[in-house]
């Protein structure tokens, strides 16, 4: 199965530069927040796939993306595939996707209980990075603790985040990895392959 992971950046690869067919083969589409709607509306339709997305802290549409799906706090599946997704960042200042820590740990609790019936998750979704995972000691900028123990306890195979552009540092990785988990900072894009999911 083939992901293509998305965010804060718009591609020009996929966008300015596209051409017929340059997405195919592509199973699903994975947005970590921060991209227009026509972009993600665009993406959708050239690729002829689901496109699930959250919310950045600077997404402030006037209408959500047509063909598209939010999982801001929610558990979905998709190909067998369990995926969580949770917005923002960490508040900086006043925004619709800003969140203090004990504001993102309540919606991080709201979700135990989709997660224990579906036995766990195969994918966390986020904006922002994780605590000391790809992000800064800057308040802009600093990763959610609560999403450090959700690694820690149901250890996903994939933690797609976004928020953290790579230009602001050639040390950033794009992809690394917490335990057993592979971590995709998604900015701009990056395609992963991933086998089909077991039985849960």
């Amino acid at each position: 199965m083939r992901i293509l992971a998305v965010s804060d950046v718009e591609s020009k690869y996929l966008y300015d530069c596209y051409k017929p067919g340059k997405l195919a083969g592509i199973d699903l589409i994975i947005a970590c927040g921060d991209l227009s709607a026509e972009y993600l509306e665009f993406l959708v339709t050239m690729a002829d796939c689901p496109l699930l997305y959250v919310h950045g802290n600077h997404d402030t549409y006037t209408r959500e993306p047509e063909g598209c799906i939010c999982i801001d706090n929610r558990l979905v599946t998709v190909n067998g595939l369990r995926i969580v997704g949770l917005p923002g960042c960490l508040r900086y200042r006043e925004g619709k996707y800003m969140f203090t820590e004990s504001r993102m740990e309540s919606m991080v609790r709201k979700l135990k209980r989709p997660i224990f019936k579906n036995r766990g998750f195969d994918i966390l979704v986020t904006h922002a990075p994780a605590r000391h995972l790809n992000d800064f000691d800057t308040p802009t900028h600093r990763g959610f603790e609560c999403f450090n123990e959700l690694l820690e306890r149901y250890r996903p195979r994939l933690f797609l985040h976004g928020h953290i552009h790579r230009s602001y540092s050639a040390k950033l990785p794009q992809r690394s990895s917490w335990g057993d988990t592979t971590v995709i900072n998604a900015c701009d894009h990056c395609v992963i392959e991933i086998d089909a999911p077991q039985d849960h």
